[in-house]
């Protein structure tokens, strides 16, 4: 999402920064400590150019969305432009605020640099996601913030009609989705429409006030509260008639963006920005899926000897998505084994972890306002400050597509010890500015996603040669989206070029791979992340077992990963490198012994 500032680009905001970096630059107490006032800076900038952020510093609840016409994006990359330059004339060593900061502040410039508002959704989130999802997290205790859900359902038209203006934008300069991202995107909006407002999912926040309210309050909010959906819906009405008139027709007939004008300049860039430090060219990416590819499938070849499975791999493939015995009955059944397979997950965290979050999660279904274009799973945040419980995802459509054998995995990935964890324990950091609590660089989190499926593996917890096959083809997904990425967007593939590397060496249901590979054609670069970051994890924790040998504590390593948040990749790299010495000195002294800290 992006987040864009109100007025023009030399408002009063500007020249208020400009006066802040010119005192910061000619007084010795700025100089003393030049980040806290330039890291104050940073969260005044992120209010003002957020509503929600605005809403949570001042204790209140959101009630507008972000402006995203250009003019807010170019005040917002200017203010950007001029606190990065601020950071980099710092005459320090490179902290990891810094190195954040200066992420964050690319990545809006960067925004308005590519237009990326000209396309605003991926396929499977985007504008038309935001309101569905805000409401499963809106619980209204007060009139206050009954009154606020109101005001921003109120101001959902306005939100939409700002990013058709973009995408009328981008028709008129040759910048326009795939119409099969596009294709899921419309089924989301049509979703949404309905005549009843009370039926809908934006309606959901007022069917659970609370049963001390003001009984006259209540009624009111929830008249006014219907009024507010039906004007949202009618915003959905309005995308919905845009898009199949106007927008549709037109649509780019490559499946990546190599050939739109400037493509291969976004896709490098798209691919730095997820990639988070790593380094990699879309060539070498390229290259690296086909090797991971490559050795993934050696280790599945070996499940079939394990088994003496009678076949070819194309037919273990078939029977593995065609077997009832692999898929659950119902949607119960299928939440029923997933929240089974998320409590043995929990018990094994102690042996992996010396800090474990305080706040816990929830697992839930996917809505099925967005269920069908959805992946099968996936992590909502929860809210720390807010007393909010994190969720782990699970789509329960089309349930023979859905396997049972990719639970584990999926399972690990999303909620514990992925997500869930990861982020929880960035958000309870102590001492941190919001910023680092909040910062998600893609490859650090989504790698750690797929090292927690390689913990879930290497604890067992994929118990028979299924299991183990389907967690292994979990991997085979993440090594294919080097593959299928680089060539959607690098090399100018089709979809089937893409899907073939999937269909050909993994597990996935057909379903899935359609959905994914709609997913990469409209978010290029994210696919990337997963791989790399992983890869990264593992040879750091295999640098420091070889440098620690038998002292070696897999605990105290998760916890020096998860220590600092996420970080950019290399950032990660010097904080585990300088954790493995300060190991090595404490080890070399012989009257101290490695601690290892107690799970809660």
């Amino acid at each position: 999402m992006i987040l864009s500032t109100h007025g023009k680009p030399w408002s009063d905001n500007m020249k208020r920064f400009l006066w802040l970096v010119a005192l910061f630059l000619l007084t010795p107490a700025a100089l003393a400590d030049p980040m806290d006032d330039l890291i104050g800076e940073y969260e005044a900038y992120v209010r003002d150019t957020s509503p929600a952020e605005a809403a949570r510093a001042a204790g209140e609840a959101p009630s507008a969305w972000s402006s995203v016409t250009p003019e807010s994006v170019e005040s917002r990359a200017a203010r950007a432009q001029a606190l990065r330059d601020a950071i980099a004339a710092l005459e320090t060593d490179r902290t990891t605020d810094q190195a954040i900061l200066e992420r964050l502040l690319s990545a809006d410039i960067d925004d308005a640099r590519f237009d990326a508002a000209r396309i605003p959704f991926t396929g499977d989130w985007g504008f038309q996601a935001e309101p569905v999802f805000a409401a499963m997290q809106t619980r209204i205790s007060t009139e206050a913030e009954g009154d606020a859900w109101i005001a921003r359902l109120n101001d959902v038209p306005r939100y939409f009609a700002e990013n058709v203006a973009n995408m009328r934008r981008g028709l008129t300069t040759g910048w326009m989705a795939h119409a099969d991202p596009l294709k899921v995107t419309t089924d989301q909006i049509r979703e949404q429409i309905t005549d009843d407002p009370s039926a809908s999912g934006l309606y959901a926040p007022f069917l659970n006030l609370p049963a001390s309210m003001d009984p006259a309050v209540a009624e009111r909010l929830k008249t006014d509260g219907l009024t507010s959906v039906a004007n949202a819906i009618s915003a959905y009405r309005k995308t919905l008639a845009f898009i199949e008139a106007d927008y549709a027709p037109h649509t780019r007939e490559g499946a990546g963006i190599a050939n739109l004008p400037g493509g291969k300049e976004v896709y490098a860039a798209a691919i730095e920005h997820h990639t988070a430090g790593a380094g990699y060219s879309p060539e070498e990416i390229h290259e690296l899926g086909l090797a991971e590819v490559a050795r993934i499938r050696a280790e599945m070849e070996g499940i079939l000897e394990e088994i003496h499975f009678e076949g070819s791999f194309q037919d273990f493939l078939t029977f593995l998505r065609t077997d009832p015995a692999f898929y659950a009955k119902t949607p119960d059944e299928l939440m029923g084994k997933a929240k089974a397979v998320a409590a043995k997950l929990d018990a094994i965290l102690p042996a992996y972890f010396g800090k474990l979050p305080e706040h816990w999660y929830d697992v839930e279904p996917v809505p099925a306002a967005i269920a069908p274009g959805y992946t099968s799973g996936r992590y909502v945040e929860g809210d720390p400050e807010e007393g909010r419980p994190g969720i782990y995802l699970v789509n329960t459509y089309a349930l023979d597509q859905r396997p049972l054998y990719e639970l584990p995995a999926l399972s690990a990935h999303e909620a514990v010890p992925g997500h869930h964890l990861q982020i929880m324990l960035a958000m309870e950091m102590k001492g941190q500015p919001r910023f680092r609590q909040q910062y998600y660089a893609t490859a650090f989190g989504e790698g750690w996603g797929l090292y927690a499926e390689h913990l879930a593996m290497e604890a067992g917890l994929n118990e028979t040669p299924y299991e183990r096959f389907g967690g292994l083809s979990m991997e085979m997904w993440r090594a294919c989206r080097l593959v299928a990425d680089t060539g959607l967007h690098w090399y100018g593939w089709t979809r089937e070029e893409a899907e073939a590397c999937f269909n050909e060496n993994s597990a996935l249901a057909p379903l899935n791979i359609q959905n994914e590979v709609t997913r990469y054609m409209g978010w290029p670069g994210q696919a990337t992340a997963y791989k790399i970051g992983e890869l990264k994890i593992l040879d750091l924790r295999h640098q420091a077992e070889a440098a620690l040998g038998d002292r070696f504590d897999i605990r105290a390593f998760h916890d020096a990963v998860l220590s600092q948040g996420a970080v950019p990749l290399d950032v990660l790299d010097r904080q585990i490198h300088d954790w493995i010495e300060a190991q090595q000195a404490d080890t070399d002294r012989p009257d101290v012994e490695v601690a290892t800290g107690d799970a809660p």
